[in-house]
């Protein structure tokens, strides 16, 4: 039985996040709904990331198992079409080793946060980033980023209904640059806790409002503690951009 792998785009503003639920329609079931449409098929897709409700992926990645005699551009066109009216799309798909496991072999995600830093709210952008109209330091919210680089234990920036088994995560990039009106945020790991990267941007904003300083951010990683980080940034901002095998 071919196994395919996927690469999506989506907006997340319309689906309660990329794992199937009972309170509105999920990326998974649209996905999944696309792929019986094609094939008369009812199969299982698994992601290298469980987005959230609001957030957005440019480079999500899916495995699915299919008992038919499909190429791969078929796949793709075809889950395009019967997608045509959902915000998500097949940039690629390819037919790989049936070991392939989106999850479980991928060697590195990368995000990006988008903050929209300017006075007037957006138009164009709605739903596409976070509206911060105080100036923020790129600067200094880059330099004290650099505290979170590194293995640490992330219980401080973890969501409470965090399933991971361990807290300690190795985080290889976390970066802050200003272009032009937005500020971005980007991030990479083998994996991340829940909320992680929300969390630290959340935390961060404070810093680029001079409220905290990198001792503050390095002192709430060491503390433990989620009530002693900053708040949790909304899911607009956040794109999914890779995933590394």
């Amino acid at each position: 039985m071919p196994r395919f792998k996927l690469t999506l785009e989506y907006h997340g503003g319309s689906f309660v996040g990329w794992q199937r639920q009972n309170n509105g329609l999920a990326v998974q079931q649209a996905l999944e709904d696309a792929i019986q449409a094609m094939s008369g098929r009812r199969v299982e897709t698994i992601a290298a990331g469980r987005t959230d409700a609001g957030v957005h992926a440019k480079g999500q990645v899916v495995h699915f198992d299919l008992d038919r005699d499909f190429t791969a551009d078929r796949i793709r066109d075809g889950l395009n079409f019967h997608l045509r009216e959902q915000p998500v799309k097949v940039l690629d798909a390819a037919i790989v080793a049936d070991d392939f496991h989106a999850r479980l072999s991928a060697t590195a995600r990368s995000y990006l946060y988008r903050i929209l830093n300017r006075r007037p709210p957006p138009a164009i952008e709605a739903g596409l980033v976070w509206h911060v109209p105080v100036r923020l330091d790129a600067e200094a919210m880059h330099e004290a980023a650099q505290v979170l680089v590194g293995r640490h234990d992330f219980t401080s920036f973890r969501a409470a209904e965090c399933q991971a088994k361990s807290p300690e995560k190795t985080l290889s990039h976390l970066a802050v640059q200003r272009r032009g009106d937005e500020i971005h945020i980007t991030a990479q790991a083998r994996s991340f806790l829940h909320h992680q990267v929300r969390n630290m941007v959340g935390t961060l904003e404070l810093v680029g409002e001079g409220r905290w300083t990198a001792a503050d951010v390095k002192a709430a990683l060491e503390k433990k503690d989620r009530s002693a980080a900053g708040p949790t940034a909304p899911p607009e901002g956040l794109y999914l951009m890779r995933v590394d095998y």
